[in-house]
């Protein structure tokens, strides 16, 4: 079935492109040209400046003086003339005088209730604890202040009212404090990186957010040459994407790193694809965190993550929450598989 609409585009179908471009003047490609600027306007990671081509044909007149022109427009604004209301105003006040309603206050009668004279007689002659009690049974204790309340329950038991009150306490809460900052010496941990210190097996930099990218590069080479270094943080460093293709340079020269961690920084999807190639080269990388990046990753992203996780057999642990259904099945199904052929080689070791 052809639409009504599809049927006037029929025409169209034989029309020679290189025909019609050849009969535009110099100004028609020009604005043709600006039409299909090959940037996106909607790439959030690209300035502002970048996202659209400049239009601009105008030659700069002179330089920019801000002084000259608000005097310029001072003087515009007092020149001009005021223009007259076509309706003066008088003062007058037009429309209705609002007067607020007065409220009415009902007046209820009370209804007098008459009970069998057994039942009177038991309820004049109960007392102030035997009532509370009663309301509580019938579901009206919310007619009872907590003052009366204690009154009755206190004069009752022969015990004070404010030593009845001073029963129930709340609980004391604890003060929670921040946690100490991390002390770990930044110059001094890189040093005894590319030192190859045999007594420096882990490296913690998380949460200090004054580390240069420079620096966070330079830790990157330096393990890449580094053989005692088993496990490394930089979590919350404010890193990048350079600092995480840094690191994916390093991960598939080095041997010994078995665990690392890049959760809560700038990484966006470019810097996790460098990762993920890597980890393919990668044999010794047991752990890796990825989780709390600025900005998602995407299902693409994910789908790789996935893909990588299927194909490495050393991955045990991948902190990262998968937004998308069919990329985090995969990844389960890849991890605990992974942690399946670490079980049966140990079983077979013991075996021998």
């Amino acid at each position: 079935m052809t639409l009504p609409f599809q049927k006037d585009l029929d025409k169209y179908k034989d029309l020679d492109e290189d025909e019609i471009l050849g009969k535009l003047s110099e100004e028609e490609l020009k604005q043709l040209e600006t039409v299909l600027d090959d940037l996106d306007p909607e790439n959030a990671l690209l300035p502002a400046g970048f996202r659209q081509k400049d239009q601009t044909v105008k030659k700069a007149s002179g330089p920019f003086d801000r002084e000259r022109l608000l005097a310029f427009l001072e003087k515009q604004a007092l020149e001009h003339k005021d223009r007259e209301d076509f309706v003066p105003y008088t003062g007058e006040k037009k429309g209705k005088i609002f007067i607020p309603k007065k409220k009415t206050v009902q007046s209820y009668k009370e209804e007098k209730v008459s009970l069998d004279p057994e039942l009177e007689e038991a309820l004049t002659s109960a007392t102030d604890t035997e009532l509370c009690d009663l309301a509580a049974i019938l579901g009206m204790h919310n007619l009872i202040s907590n003052a009366d309340f204690c009154d009755i329950v206190g004069s009752s038991n022969g015990v004070d009212k404010e030593s009845f009150s001073n029963i129930v306490k709340g609980e004391k809460i604890l003060p929670v404090f921040d946690e100490p900052p991390n002390p770990t010496n930044v110059e001094e941990a890189l040093q005894r990186i590319k030192d190859n210190d045999s007594r420096l097996v882990e490296v913690n930099l998380n949460n200090i957010k004054n580390i240069p990218i420079p620096t966070l590069k330079e830790f990157a080479k330096a393990l890449e040459t580094n053989t005692h270094v088993e496990k490394f943080s930089l979590a919350a460093t404010r890193s990048n994407d350079p600092v995480a293709v840094a690191f994916a340079d390093m991960l598939r020269v080095n041997k010994t790193l078995r665990s690392l961690n890049i959760e809560s920084n700038f990484i966006t999807g470019a810097g996790i694809l460098a990762l993920t190639d890597a980890l393919k080269e990668n044999e010794t990388l047991t752990e890796i965190k990825i989780n709390n990046q600025r900005q998602q990753l995407g299902q693409p992203v994910e789908m790789e993550i996935a893909k990588m996780l299927e194909e490495n057999t050393q991955i045990l642990k991948f902190g990262y929450q998968f937004t998308q259904q069919g990329p985090r099945t995969k990844a389960a199904a890849a991890i605990t598989k992974n942690n399946d052929l670490v079980r049966k080689r140990r079983i077979e070791g013991d075996h021998q």
